[in-house]
């Protein structure tokens, strides 16, 4: 387990789009991720209300998504994002870090299915909601490297 968790911690910070939006690994676990980003003034996308730009909150769940499924005990060699669906619930509050919750809750051969849950400092009120699947690739599976060597469509279960 020692070494997914190893794994996952190098895979956010091997990530440029990460280190410039300065995301911080908070928790990892089987599976399961928190990381941050501190509200930047040069990430607001209206700049009359101060609010983050929610391509910013979503490049920050994509990669706590990622993440988790790195750190899913099947151990995936590496990881890509399939579709990911957001639900923008509110704005984010201006100066406040925003955290983003990811669960890969269920894996396959060959797809993972993660939740993923961002907020302020505000908890009990979500800034966005997502659900997403991402593509695995298990260590030494062949098929997974014919996975895009050609193939048109992932192997199914």
């Amino acid at each position: 387990m020692d070494d997914i968790l190893t794994q996952a911690r190098r895979f956010i910070t091997a990530l440029p789009h990460a280190k410039a939006l300065g995301m911080t690994l908070e928790e990892l676990g089987a599976g399961r991720a928190v990381i941050s980003m501190p509200w930047d003034e040069r990430l607001v996308g209206d700049p009359s209300t101060g609010v983050i730009h929610g391509g910013a909150v979503s490049t920050l769940m994509d990669t706590a998504s990622g993440t988790a499924v790195m750190s899913h005990p099947a151990g995936p060699a590496s990881t890509a994002t399939l579709d990911l669906r957001i639900d923008y619930m509110r704005p984010a509050v201006p100066g406040q870090r925003i955290r983003a919750r990811a669960e890969c809750h269920h894996i396959t051969r060959s797809v993972a299915f993660v939740r993923v849950v961002a907020t302020d400092d505000n908890e009990a009120r979500p800034v966005a909601m997502g659900n997403g699947a991402f593509i695995v690739e298990p260590h030494g599976k062949p098929e997974a490297k014919a996975f895009g060597k050609g193939r048109k469509e992932a192997p199914h279960d």
